[in-house]
């Protein structure tokens, strides 16, 4: 008998500080666990698969993901039925966005899409314990100006194979960085929050292993004064060999939008 499939394209959103990342992994709770749980729970017996757009790290968050939910003979007739039924199962720390339908053409994987995250912190002071989820805290004071300097550095089509963990020589990594700057937080509030905390925006294809965390990294660097302009100029450089020892906590890092071609 034909299997008819049907496509659809699903937003979500979570907070990731419980969770071990997006990928199913044994005997841990991930993201991706969890939703394909409460599709299996809700769409009863009804074969489904799921792909998501990409991985995010143990601790990173997500405002704006994305998946590919792929059922086979019984289509969803009522996308707003859906979407109640699916919050109400999920966890409290997991939501979907929106829900609409796709053809066999596209694919989440590769289809071309624009990615901007955002990395928050703060710095020269201690937080109260509520920011940990997703605001950084670096306790030692930053030139957050040079670091605004550094991040602009970053636009552009560079090479950042010393911004991708553990890289090998084998691997294509020039990048494309569309926007890069530090700015005045006024995205993320609470009043428990600092009176003053920044965020990180970054926007650009096709981004590598902890490349954000590492990129964010340097700039932690550069604003204690550990390194200079010049030093990232020359870790973008074609013929760089520079491994990058700083990775920035996940905890601060979160997928701000998916935006698809």
């Amino acid at each position: 008998m034909f299997d008819k499939r049907y496509y659809y394209l699903i937003k979500i959103q979570y907070l990731g500080y419980r969770f071990h990342g997006w990928q199913k992994q044994p005997d841990v709770k991930t993201v991706h666990l969890m939703i394909d749980r409460t599709l299996k729970f809700i769409l009863k017996d009804v074969r489904f698969k799921t792909l998501g757009a990409g991985r995010t790290d143990a601790m990173v968050s997500a405002n704006e993901a994305a998946l590919e939910l792929f059922i086979y003979n019984e289509p969803i007739e009522n996308f707003e039925v859906f979407l109640e039924l699916f919050n109400h199962n999920l966890p409290q720390d997991i939501r979907a966005l929106s829900i609409i339908e796709v053809d066999k053409k596209f694919n989440i994987i590769q289809d071309s899409k624009i990615k901007e995250y955002h990395y928050v912190f703060s710095q020269g002071q201690k937080n109260h314990p509520f920011c940990a989820p997703i605001l950084t805290t670096i306790l030692e004071p930053l030139d957050v100006d040079l670091m605004n300097e550094g991040a602009k550095l970053f636009v552009g089509v560079h090479n950042f194979k010393t911004y991708c963990y553990r890289a090998t020589d084998k691997g294509e990594y020039f990048r494309t960085i569309e926007s890069s700057e530090i700015i005045d937080n006024d995205l993320y509030v609470a009043n428990f929050f600092p009176k003053n905390s920044y965020v990180f925006k970054v926007r650009g294809k096709g981004f590598m292993r902890n490349q954000i965390r590492l990129m964010f990294g340097c700039l932690i660097k550069l604003g204690r004064g550990e390194v200079t302009l010049q030093y990232i100029e020359n870790t973008l450089k074609a013929e760089s060999k520079e491994v990058m020892d700083y990775i920035a906590p996940a905890s601060g890092l979160i997928l701000h939008s998916v935006d698809f071609e």
